[in-house]
């Protein structure tokens, strides 16, 4: 019921100003939903968004489907403030599983994040583009879009180049017990020394990059060897953050079929291909000083040539394509988008993310210096164990470690996506993990604080009559729940879902602190637990989309 009046507010909106992009989102503390189409029709009606707004509103107010949902404007905005009526609705919706959840789309979505250089372990570095793609990959699924989550294997580039070289000719025995990535890196790292004391040995390493490209057998079988091994290591830290993907697509593959090499002919054919030496495209019209490289001198392709064809391939089989990017590449991803557009090709959507570092500064993984993602876990899961003993002694150990795992993913999960893509941040480990405030456990608990309530309190009658202040805006956070999950992927900012959780968590705490619920009677009890079922419920679905476990005990 609620989603429909949702979908019909649209409806109007869209009969109202002709237009059909008319993205509701939340209101905030202003309105439950509110519409920027004010915006967009000043372009075209050359009037201000204020009047355009009270015009619609205006329109809107008469309509009786709305039922006792008020419409007014406020400047540019049209709000819409929810009456008893369909917050009771929601509430009965927020109730029910898979709250949130939209039906089937028709379009289809590709979405690659992570895809970082497999020559060594994810470190905390990497772990943001996974946070941020794996959130917004569980978001586009609870909105309906059937989606496939790709990470992009540069098994051809020459970090891969150095460590082949390094198997190949350093005598290194892997540990045991040791992780596959962990292993590779060592090599890596070590094949490094040896060029930095030899650099002749760059010569051997662009050999076997030629080679490489040329499909000579032996030396592709090495190469994929070598990422293999370390892709199975990089798998098991996947999965540890709760993160899957559906395909890993080899770079290799597009110079085997003969993408590559049919991209590169039709960029020879753009009025802006140079050839000299390389060959490269000129942007500079486009305001790109830098050269677009796509091939070397010794007749070899790079990187980008590779990415093309790839974006090629997706853009053929894909309806949106989803890129998630360190801000680092800011610079290659517009050229992709740029020279794409010149091909004819659809360019891809890129989320740029600014960097994570640790109080201890930057990271290296050529240097050996990283704070790899399998210690940060294990770092703060022993942390959440002392936390967890703490409050729970009672508990069996083995279940206490259970509990700390997820507090941990939690806590390096929440602390990651809470904050916008476009700003830095710096992972402090005590403040993840912090149980009270703005942090993953902490909604955690909320969660379990539901759950014990609902256990406690047996069975009751559902009943949706809310009077006091604090029901009322639990009631009206829970109706924006949809809203919030639509609005993340039109909008690519998973921290939306993530501020939204930590409000729900803060209002059921002030809620729970001021209205008695078990011991309160009749139909308020009822009302009011029900409202703890649908609180229980919703934070369940939130968590779960930010990649989450919600602990029915803690």
């Amino acid at each position: 019921m609620y989603q429909e009046k949702y979908h019909q507010i649209e409806r109007m909106l869209r009969a109202c100003t002709g237009e059909e992009d008319v993205l509701l989102t939340t209101g905030g503390d202003h309105a439950d939903l509110a519409s920027t189409i004010a915006f967009r029709l000043a372009k075209k009606e050359k009037r201000p968004p204020q009047k355009i707004a009270a015009d619609i509103a205006e329109k809107l107010a008469g309509n009786p489907d709305l039922g006792d949902i008020q419409v007014e404007s406020a400047g540019p905005y049209v709000n819409f403030h929810f009456g008893p009526t369909l917050l009771a609705e929601a509430v009965r919706e927020a109730v029910e599983p898979g709250y949130g959840s939209f039906p089937r789309r028709s379009s289809r979505v590709v979405l690659e994040h992570t895809s970082a250089n497999p020559n060594g372990p994810l470190h905390v570095g990497h772990i943001r583009n996974t946070v941020i793609g794996d959130s917004l990959a569980r978001a586009f699924r609870k909105a309906g879009y059937p989606l496939e989550v790709q990470y992009y294997l540069n098994d051809m580039g020459r970090q891969i180049a150095i460590v082949s070289w390094g198997f190949d000719h350093l005598e290194i025995p892997r540990r045991e017990g040791e992780k596959e990535d962990h292993y590779v890196a060592r090599v890596y790292i070590a094949a490094n020394r040896e060029i930095e004391k030899n650099p002749e040995i760059t010569q051997e390493i662009d050999l076997l990059m030629q080679k490489v490209e040329r499909g000579d057998p032996d030396t592709v079988k090495k190469f994929r060897k070598a990422v293999s091994l370390c892709l199975e290591g990089i798998r098991a830290t996947l999965a540890a953050l709760n993160v899957s993907h559906d395909r890993f697509v080899w770079e290799s593959d597009f110079v085997r079929i003969g993408d590559v090499d049919r991209v590169i002919e039709r960029v020879r054919r753009l009025p802006q291909a140079v050839e000299d030496e390389t060959l490269w495209v000129d942007l500079s019209e486009f305001g790109f000083e830098k050269r677009y490289i796509l091939r070397r001198s010794d007749g070899t392709s790079v990187y980008s040539t590779r990415d093309l064809a790839y974006h090629t391939w997706k853009g053929r089989n894909y309806d949106r394509m989803i890129d998630v990017l360190g801000a680092d590449h800011k610079l290659i991803g517009a050229q992709l988008q740029v020279t794409l557009k010149l091909l004819g090709e659809k360019p891809p959507e890129i989320v740029f993310f600014e960097f994570v570092s640790l109080p201890e500064g930057s990271m290296s993984t050529r240097a050996g210096k990283f704070v790899s993602a399998d210690e940060l876990i294990e770092e703060v899961a022993g942390k959440a164990f002392e936390e967890v003993t703490t409050r729970r002694p009672d508990l069996p150990e083995e279940e206490r470690c259970s509990i700390a795992r997820s507090v941990a993913i939690a806590a390096i999960r929440y602390d990651i996506v809470k904050v916008s893509p476009e700003k830095s941040t710096v992972f402090d480990w005590k403040e993840a993990l912090d149980f009270e405030r703005q942090s993953g456990p902490y909604i955690q608990y909320a969660h379990a604080r539901a759950c014990s309530i609902l256990e406690k309190a047996g069975e009751f009658e559902p009943a949706y009559h809310y009077e006091t202040g604090h029901e009322i805006a639990l009631a009206r956070h829970l109706a924006r729940f949809p809203a919030v999950i639509e609005q993340v992927v039109v909008e690519l900012r998973p921290h939306l879902l993530a501020a939204y959780a930590r409000d729900l968590a803060d209002l059921f705490n002030a809620f729970y602190h001021y209205d008695p619920v078990l011991k309160s009677e009749g139909e308020i009890r009822n009302s009011r637990l029900t409202l703890v079922d649908a609180v229980r419920n919703t934070l369940k679905e939130s968590l779960e989309t930010l990649g989450i476990d919600a602990l029915r005990s803690m």
